[in-house]
């Protein structure tokens, strides 16, 4: 950080920092903390600027407390220190006697970011950041005087998330690897990433979780880090169960969690991940693999996704099944359900997900693209929710997929919902356990069938999700309705066949 410092030519008086932005992604216990508040009181000495002003900035007042204690702590522990600067614990502020510089922890969460200047920021744990509403606002407000301060910069510290990666951290990370990687050639971007290559993190042998690895994503280990005691934090999580583990794992070897598994999750949550198609990734992919397609629907409501699936039988076979599936939402979700905001504007960055200004667009748009595939031939059936079904039904019928005055039920079929999935719930799990089932590897539905959660009724399961409302799962139904049509072996089409074999529903 310091090294990157230097004179610009022609300009004695002006300093420029060569390196702007610096990430480090590195596992708990490594002393993540106590470097930040050395490196941030070391700049404060350093800085010539008069007046200007460096930030810490931390997710909560908690973890604020924990970077300012160690940089009041060194002040007075040192008469030199003590004499250069004006500690103010109860605004977690330093002032520089001389410059009049100061440094300021400062919590996300108490609104202390507007109207900051700041030369230099450190961001504390940014996974934290991307969990919460509008952390990319925020952060572009706390950044914002960098524009005018050649020798600013940014530093990121993090650990992993103990949830899929989301909103800015999400974002973030995978700048950040790419520059790693030699994707992208930032030389302004220092990235210093603790996590295992990819060889390491197989599902089956899981070569992460032996003991002699460990130090890859623990420089400190048998210093700040104890070994004997990650290791009895590991051993303990393995007894405990997926869900616990994941958490140790995510936090102690920097782990990135794939699915949010639960104890209560879906089982065939556990082949999901192991299920992508190597290859296919589109609409278009699938419809040339595949010989005949259903198409599921499920959500729409007003505070729900509304969700359109489409399963392909692949040509050739008999039983192999590729998956695709797209969302929409109407953008007023997004500020009554802020907590998952970020993650629902990830998805739209990739691609599965349409935020739409009014309700009855995603309707229109989802009909369109059903049309799409139901001109290429293949498409044999439409599954659809029952309660769901009036103002999809008629966006249907405006693009002349199905009758208006009466739908041919062999085609346009009313799925049953709750335990009556319980069929085409298990084919899925089935055929991906068996490796039969793939999907286009998308990340809102990796999130979705995270977030399911089953129940038992009877000898039947049911596929459910959060009562709270955050917990997203259309697009995994609609998934199991497409299925569910499947389930019936339609026969391999070149246009214009119905569904006969559904009349077995009665």
């Amino acid at each position: 950080i310091f090294g990157s410092y230097c004179d610009v030519p022609g300009h004695p008086d002006e300093g420029r920092r060569l390196i702007k932005t610096f990430f480090m992604l590195i596992s708990k216990k490594n002393t993540k903390s106590t470097i930040a508040a050395g490196i941030m009181l070391t700049v404060l000495i350093q800085n010539w600027r008069p007046e200007a002003e460096f930030l810490i900035l931390s997710p909560t007042k908690e973890l604020a407390d924990n970077c300012f204690k160690p940089i009041k702590a060194a002040i007075e522990a040192d008469e030199e220190l003590s004499d250069l600067f004006h500690v103010q614990p109860h605004m977690r502020q330093i002032t520089h006697r001389g410059t009049k510089a100061t440094l300021k922890v400062v919590a996300a969460d108490s609104g202390g970011v507007t109207g900051k200047k700041a030369t230099g920021v450190l961001v504390d744990e940014l996974h934290e950041f991307g969990k919460a509403a509008k952390a990319e606002d925020m952060l572009v407000e706390a950044t914002g005087g960098l524009m005018s301060r050649p020798e600013g910069f940014v530093i990121y510290l993090t650990t992993q998330s103990s949830e899929p990666p989301a909103g800015v951290f999400k974002k973030e990370l995978e700048y950040v690897r790419k520059v790693r990687d030699g994707k992208l050639v930032d030389p302004t971007y220092l990235p210093i990433i603790y996590e295992f290559p990819d060889e390491y993190l197989d599902p089956v042998t899981k070569p992460y979780l032996r003991e002699e690895n460990w130090y890859i994503t623990n420089p400190n280990l048998g210093a700040s880090v104890d070994l004997e005691t990650l290791r009895q934090k590991i051993r303990k999580a393995g007894e405990d169960g997926e869900d616990s583990l994941q958490s140790v794992v995510s936090k102690h070897l920097n782990i990135q969690i794939g699915l949010d598994l639960g104890a209560d999750r879906w089982p065939g949550a556990d082949y999901w991940l192991d299920a992508a198609h190597e290859h296919a990734r589109t609409l278009d992919d699938l419809i040339e693999a595949c010989e005949v397609i259903t198409c599921g629907i499920d959500g729409g409501g007003l505070d729900d996704l509304l969700a359109v699936t489409f399963t392909g039988r692949i040509a050739g076979t008999q039983d192999h099944y590729l998956s695709w599936s797209r969302a929409w939402v109407v953008r007023k979700l997004l500020d009554t359900r802020k907590e998952i905001a970020d993650r629902l504007r990830d998805f739209e960055r990739d691609g599965d997900l349409v935020i739409v200004e009014t309700v009855g667009e995603d309707a229109r748009q989802m009909a369109a693209l059903v049309k799409r595939v139901h001109d290429t031939g293949l498409l044999a059936g439409i599954g659809i929710d029952p309660a769901k079904i009036a103002a999809l039904q008629a966006a249907l019928v405006a693009e002349d997929i199905i009758d208006a005055e009466e739908p041919d039920p062999k085609f346009f079929v009313k799925v049953r919902q709750g335990w009556s999935l319980y069929g085409a719930m298990l084919n899925v799990e089935r055929a991906m356990a068996e490796g039969r089932y793939k999907h286009c590897a998308q990340p809102l539905v990796n999130w979705c069938v995270g977030n399911a959660k089953v129940v038992q009724r009877g000898n039947a399961m049911l596929v459910t999700k959060e009562v709270s409302g955050k917990a997203k799962i259309d697009p995994l139904m609609s998934s199991f309705n497409a299925m569910e049509l499947m389930s019936y072996n339609p026969p391999a089409r070149t246009g214009g066949y119905s569904l006969d074999s559904l009349s077995l529903m009665g």
